[in-house]
């Protein structure tokens, strides 16, 4: 006798709901695995770009650093040497 003989119309109902209900659920945690991976390439995105404009304005302080070093040596007067 075939197995599906031996199950009751309630038994293949469940079965069948448990089946679509994780199907369901395999598709909705897909989605959302595929809208975060979004957010995560954008958010990668912005961090580089962070880092370049961070890396622009270190190298203007570097410069910034050096001019005012230049002036202080140009304005301040030498120290006076030690006895």
């Amino acid at each position: 006798m075939p197995y599906s003989l031996l199950m009751s119309s309630d038994t293949k109902a469940i079965i069948g709901t448990i089946i679509g209900t994780g199907l369901v659920l395999a598709g909705l945690s897909s989605a959302q695995i595929g809208a975060l991976d979004g957010r995560i390439s954008r958010l990668e995105t912005d961090v580089r770009s962070m880092d370049a404009r961070l890396r622009g304005v270190e190298i203007a302080f570097g410069k910034l650093d050096q001019r005012l070093l230049t002036i202080e040596r140009a304005v301040l007067p030498a120290p006076a040497p030690a006895r």
